[in-house]
């Protein structure tokens, strides 16, 4: 990466953390590009060069805190049974307090779920991990689109009515609801 890169990247960054400290303090629909430029320490000339529009700047965010995830999965992912990584406890737990800790931006991502495609992201991630359960459990193979439909649409449902409660209740009572509904707890099945 050459230095233009390297100062690209950086003033990217910058605008993305302004953009969730700004989040912390008010809704996303109230943040102007002077805000974001004010808190990132940079010309709104800058943002523009960035980014077209505010939408822009937030699918960009989105993104970095996604790949933040993604890291942090990858460390569960290897110490979980593989046939099961979805499911388990531990990935649950991980998945809920990273969705607690960035609960502003994971809510806007629900409140606006065509800008950011996160039915179709959501789908890939658990086709591409999930399938593996669905044979541990032996899910016939003409029942998994309905069985991952199912366990999508459940879990989404559950975390979305999780964040519009501000992430308040403890994150084991929304592992037990998860736990109860789905297939996560194989003494149900």
């Amino acid at each position: 990466m050459n230095g233009n890169e390297s100062k690209y990247f950086n003033t990217a960054r910058l605008m993305d953390e302004a953009l969730l400290r700004l989040l912390e303090k008010k809704d996303f629909d109230f943040i102007t590009v002077k805000e974001i430029c004010k808190t990132a320490g940079v010309n709104r000339s800058t943002f523009y060069l960035h980014y077209e529009t505010i939408d822009d700047l937030l699918k960009e965010t989105v993104e970095m805190v996604s790949r933040g995830f993604a890291s942090r999965f990858e460390e569960v992912k290897e110490q979980a049974d593989p046939n099961k990584v979805l499911t388990t406890e531990s990935f649950l737990r991980l998945y809920l307090a990273y969705i607690r800790d960035n609960k502003k931006i994971y809510g806007l991502m629900h409140e606006k779920p065509d800008l950011f495609a996160i039915e179709e992201k959501w789908n890939r991630i658990y086709k591409d991990y999930f399938v593996k359960a669905l044979d541990h459990f032996r899910v016939p193979d003409t029942e998994k689109p309905y069985v991952l439909s199912f366990y999508i649409e459940g879990v989404l449902g559950i975390v979305r009515a999780w964040i519009r409660g501000g992430c308040e209740d403890d994150i084991d009572l929304i592992i037990s609801v998860i736990e109860r509904n789905t297939f996560a707890d194989e003494k149900n099945r």
